[in-house]
């Protein structure tokens, strides 16, 4: 055998045929729904619509995901995730298609996209649990941090940017419903790729005992709950997470657009460039980490990362130069976007197989719960004390909940527990991490290996 050349930390899961194709999947997934968010606003612009019709569109998505996200982990610990993501994929085609195929025609309303973004939301809330849930069956756990980071950098680079421009050209050339038809391709295309892929199997306990669907559905779902109550370092993280959103959200989505506005005179233009530069730092931090071992203090560093990455936005409220805005949300993206490349390799790599994908739309389920009602009050609250004092608390707030997050839960002393080393591993009392772990052939580290006969010392 001729060794081949080694990749780059941050491209060697590129080296498995099988996520090469999960990741053109990808691509095309979200390629198509940046170009859609694009087209949609640019049909209900077309329409006469409003902002109050534009919200209604908004909050159609956001129902859909959070209706089905809890469910969607169910599925994804119960059905093999290939044939979860194809059914997503075609639920998403045929939406592209009937709203191409209605603006084409001309009878295309305001109450159509809200429907049809309803829809897509519920696809939303079975993609990610099962994508979560079948990345770590695919590859060993030495690549889940690369993987993480390359998603991390496809988000913003395909999503946020290639998807709106292309669907602007398209509009350009044509209208809304050559976008909306241009996307059905797209997803096309990702279904396809996913049909040749191979079909794992679905890693569960070989003593459960399975009961009606229904009822089993329910018992899942309870189990997943009761698991993530039981474990402190998620319970911890995700009880952050919440806190967290609810001081932030608010004004970087509502209350940005008039920072940019009013403090630097900038318009349309201006804003999306603040914008993009918090996409740009997301997909810095997320190469930069990807491009490294997973750190010894995983946990600390990530809260941290979360909590002190919050500071520039205390900036924002007080300039008058958009550069420093661009600079101060560049930061930010980066901080965030690299700490969450850590948190999802730590899911794949602490959670057991069997519970990783309700575990997962647990996770994404409890960082939406405060987003609307964030988003609610950031304006009130905005005209009430100001701009400026607003981002003073988005930015001053969060680095002190960080510090205490880690002081109650102890989480330094839980990551020093529970090491997860970029390379595969078997400790002294027989716990297993690493490849074989991901595999779904031995437990993670949080979980007692069965042929050590006795209690793991390291278990929560």
């Amino acid at each position: 055998m001729t060794d081949r050349p080694r990749l780059p930390r941050a491209l060697r899961p590129f080296g498995a045929a099988q996520y090469r194709l999960l990741a053109l999947a990808l691509a095309a997934s979200l390629l198509s729904a940046g170009a859609w968010l694009v087209a949609a606003v640019w049909q209900v612009v077309e329409l006469g619509g409003t902002p109050v019709d534009l919200s209604f569109v908004a909050v159609g998505s956001s129902l859909g995901l959070v209706l089905a996200v809890l469910i969607g982990g169910v599925a994804a610990d119960r059905i093999p995730q290939r044939r979860i993501l194809i059914v997503v994929e075609v639920m998403r085609a045929v939406a592209f298609a009937v709203a191409a195929v209605l603006a084409a025609t001309g009878v295309i309303e305001v109450w159509h996209i809200a429907a049809i973004s309803f829809v897509l939301g519920l696809a939303d809330g079975f993609f990610y649990p099962a994508y979560s849930a079948w990345l770590p069956a695919i590859l060993p756990g030495s690549q889940l941090l690369a993987a993480n980071g390359i998603e991390g950098v496809l988000r913003p680079a395909v999503m946020q940017a290639a998807g709106p421009a292309l669907a602007s050209a398209f509009i350009a050339l044509q209208g809304p419903w050559l976008a909306f038809g241009a996307v059905a391709v797209m997803q096309v295309v990702a279904v396809v790729v996913l049909a040749v892929m191979r079909e794992t199997p679905v890693r569960r306990d070989p003593d459960e005992v399975v009961r009606h669907p229904v009822r089993q559905s329910f018992i899942d779902l309870r189990d997943g709950f009761t698991y993530l109550v039981r474990t402190k370092w998620l319970l911890a993280t995700l009880v952050f997470s919440i806190v967290l959103v609810f001081i932030i959200m608010g004004p970087i989505e509502v209350l940005l657009p008039f920072a940019v506005k009013d403090q630097t005179g900038g318009g349309a233009g201006a804003f999306a460039l603040a914008l993009a530069a918090f996409g740009v730092g997301g997909a810095v931090g997320s190469l930069s980490v990807a491009s490294f071992r997973l750190p010894r203090r995983y946990l600390t560093l990530m809260i941290l990362a979360w909590g002190v990455g919050c500071l520039p936005l205390a900036i924002i409220g007080y300039t008058s130069q958009l550069w420093v805005m661009v600079i101060a949300l560049f930061l930010v993206g980066l901080l965030f976007d690299g700490a969450q490349v850590v948190w999802g390799t730590l899911l794949q790599r602490r959670v057991p197989p069997s519970m990783l994908g309700r575990v997962s739309s647990l996770d994404f389920f409890v960082s939406l719960a405060l987003m609307p009602v964030s988003m609610a009050v950031a304006g009130p609250v905005g005209e009430a004390i100001g701009l400026a004092p607003a981002f003073l608390i988005a930015g001053l707030v969060p680095p002190f909940i960080a510090f205490a997050t880690l002081a109650i839960a102890r989480l330094g002393q839980d990551e020093l527990a529970h090491p997860l080393d970029s390379a595969p591993s078997t400790d002294a009392v027989g716990v297993v991490t690493g490849a074989e772990a991901a595999g779904g052939f031995a437990p993670p580290a949080d979980e007692p290996h069965p042929i050590a006969g006795r209690d793991d010392p390291l278990r929560d």
